[in-house]
């Protein structure tokens, strides 16, 4: 359990189970432990609300909702996501979660005069009160409902006014009644208007305004075919957006994948034709060719039978599996084809069908010993206990698949095929005769040197000895690591300034980074979300975080143009901003395994220090991980001097005074924060109405 608790009153904790586990059973686990701990909670949590919500950490691509032609602003754009575009999201099959960055719900704000309220007697909670006891949902009940008498004719629903809506609604609530028949309303002390909840955070894409939506993969979920379904559920969607919405897919996990796939796949084919052609340098026969032909799709199309009844699917590890798999499945198939034919050749009298039965009988026993020889090396890789053996496992079903259904076709089906296609032919001419006889050539000094090497049998354990002392020496000069990293056509640049800066400081940084970034020519889009950090995962005013978006992989031959190229040149022109750290990272090799490259330490106070202490014990590994050569970019968002203000208040003084402690902090939080009063309708949609106060210095206008 890893839990995050950020200065925006927000409170996270991850949940990470044992691979293999069901996540439902899970989630109903965790759902049951927290309504246990509910009621230890305040009131103030529970009245918001806790949510257990199943998910991967697997972020599967950045939409970004913005208006081409500047007749939409963020806060519009953002509502009409939570109406229209979240819960469609949220609802496609494979998306675990939708979440929207830099959002400004609709909200209706009344900024105080403070010194109007002073001199008029009044308080900030008074106003609080008097929009509480006039905006409530209110069922008033119906006229000539039973039991009235039978003779009753009519029956009526009464309705009124309840929730307020409008801002002149909320702003002629009345505040105080005089004797004289003249009332004071809200308007008289304050200004009232419909805005955005929360102004914390913003988000433009290429220096536009905008409003991301990040989707995150449910667990088990294949992320290309959720890519298709949210990219259908989008284009849908997109059929009625207003006059200039525009949404673009910012990243993309699974471009990718399908890049990576279809490379792959390209290779596969020429993987078979490179084998169909040495095949037939070889065995210099068309019709001696065409059988491992058969084979080799028979055998692959076999093996996807298999991951299919397993529910593997067809991605990368198990098509790179494929390709090797090739060089495999053609080896019996060629060992059959060329022994039925030395055999048809030493003794010409024998039929085709004959030869195939006797070449059989020799080479039956040799199949089935090679083919538990490999399935003894590929076969214990599945067995491979923890985040290596999940990575491994699909790649020995491939291979040990594979193999099976070869020697399987080469005990069968390759037999039945060399008695159908082989034909008895004379000594072969021209270049296949010369191709043919230098084969033979070198089969025949291997076949002498093999005798001679025989006769020194001690010769070849010492070489063995000699080869497996190299191999041991070697595995330890070269470099290990888990994956290596790959360039997947994006990364993250993390902007963190001292504590305390505000969003304004924070987003005049953010875009000198976006400046450095526009002029690389391999970058596509940048996006920026001011006021968030993702490798903390919580709100924070002097953080933001820089999604770059690559050209494609065809675009971006060149070797100055690749991620890692990119990432030295961001880092280099963020050491020159003095404001901020700036420290671009690569995507992390599996998607959700981390949230960057390389790994991540987690550094625990067991005995109960102080902020201070770990903040100096982390200082101090920070500099020792740097000074490793092996280690590079170490670097740690904690920080234990994160500036606030604290107020001594004298309760005894207030006691005496007749205000008590809940009257300071009700009005403090009208004052500085504002404070949840209730939920109106606007234009038969339901919103969260949010009573917002300022001190004279910041309020707009001075109001």
């Amino acid at each position: 359990m890893k839990s995050t608790s950020g200065n925006d009153g927000s409170y996270t904790l991850t949940v990470s189970f044992a691979l293999g586990t069901d996540p439902d059973i899970n989630t109903v686990n965790v759902n049951n432990r927290v309504q246990s701990a509910l009621s230890q909670l305040p009131t103030e949590v529970q009245q918001q609300g806790v949510t257990v919500q199943k998910k991967s950490s697997a972020i599967l691509q950045f939409l970004v909702l913005y208006s081409a032609d500047g007749q939409q602003d963020p806060l519009f754009i953002t509502n009409y996501a939570i109406i229209n575009i979240l819960d469609a999201i949220s609802s496609t099959p494979g998306v675990g979660q939708a979440h929207l960055f830099a959002k400004m719900n609709y909200s209706m704000r009344i900024w105080f005069d403070t010194q109007r309220l002073t001199s008029l007697n009044l308080t900030p909670s008074d106003v609080i009160a008097a929009i509480r006891t006039q905006s409530v949902q209110a069922p008033v009940g119906r006229i000539g409902a039973r039991p009235i008498s039978d003779d009753q004719q009519f029956q009526f629903n009464v309705q009124t006014l309840g929730r307020l809506a409008t801002v002149d609604q909320f702003a002629n609530i009345v505040l105080r009644a005089n004797p004289d028949g003249s009332t004071l309303l809200v308007k008289d002390v304050a200004r009232v208007e419909i805005g955005a909840q929360n102004l914390d955070s913003e988000a433009p894409i290429d220096g536009r305004a905008a409003v991301p939506l990040a989707i995150y993969l449910a667990p088990g979920a294949n992320a290309v075919t959720t890519a298709q379904a949210v990219a259908a559920t989008m284009q849908r969607l997109s059929k009625r957006f207003p006059t200039g919405l525009s949404y673009l897919v910012q990243y993309d996990s699974t471009s990718f994948v399908r890049d990576t796939i279809s490379e792959v796949l390209r290779t596969l084919g020429e993987a078979f034709v490179l084998v169909v052609i040495v095949v037939y340098l070889f065995l210099g026969n068309l019709r001696a060719t065409v059988i491992p032909a058969i084979a080799v799709p028979v055998s692959l199309v076999g093996t996807f039978a298999v991951l299919l009844m397993l529910g593997y699917s067809a991605n990368t590890v198990s098509l790179l599996a494929m390709v090797l798999a090739i060089g495999i499945v053609v080896d019996d198939a060629i060992v059959v084809v060329e022994n039925v034919e030395r055999v048809m050749e030493e003794e010409p009298d024998l039929s085709p069908v004959e030869a195939s039965k006797k070449a059989m009988t020799q080479i039956t026993a040799p199949i089935i010993a090679i083919t538990l020889v490999l399935l003894s090396v590929f076969v214990p890789i599945a067995f491979i206990p923890g985040i290596s053996g999940t990575l491994f496992r699909q790649f020995a079903v491939t291979i040990s698949a594979a193999m099976m259904i070869s020697a399987l076709n080469a005990l069968t089906l390759s037999p039945a095929l060399c008695a159908l296609f082989l034909r008895h032919t004379g000594p072969r001419r021209g270049m296949i005769g010369h191709v043919l006889g230098g084969i033979d050539w070198i089969r025949d000094r291997y076949s002498s040197g093999v005798r001679r090497l025989l006769r020194v049998a001690s010769l070849s354990l010492i070489l063995v000895a000699v080869f497996a002392a190299g191999i041991f020496g070697m595995s330890h000069l070269t470099p290990t690591g888990f994956l290596p990293e790959e360039d997947q056509g994006a990364f993250f640049t993390s902007v963190q300034l001292p504590d305390g800066a505000s969003v304004a400081r924070t987003s005049e940084v953010t875009k000198q980074i976006e400046d450095v970034l526009k002029e690389m020519p391999a970058v596509d889009h940048v996006l920026a979300i001011i006021g968030f950090s993702l490798l903390d995962g919580a709100s924070e005013p002097n953080s933001a975080l820089v999604g770059t978006r690559l050209k494609p992989f065809a675009d971006r031959k060149a070797a100055a143009d690749s991620v890692q190229a990119l990432i030295r040149q961001t880092y280099a022109a963020g050491a020159q901003i003095r404001q901020a750290n700036v420290l671009p990272f690569n995507m992390p090799p599996i998607i959700g395994l981390s949230t960057s490259g390389g790994f991540e330490y987690q550094l625990q106070a067991l005995e109960g220090q102080s902020p201070a202490a770990i903040s100096s014990v982390t200082g101090a590994l920070i500099g020792a991980a740097n000074a490793d050569p092996r280690l590079t970019r170490v670097f740690s968002t904690f920080t234990a001097t994160n500036p606030s203000i604290y107020l001594d208040i004298d309760r005894r003084k207030a006691q005496a005074l007749g205000v008590t402690i809940s009257d300071i902090f009700t009005a403090l939080q009208a004052t500085l924060g504002g404070i949840y009063v209730n939920n109106f309708n606007l234009y038969g949609r339901t919103w969260q109405v949010n009573v917002q106060g300022e001190a004279l210095g910041g309020c707009p206008d001075r109001c």
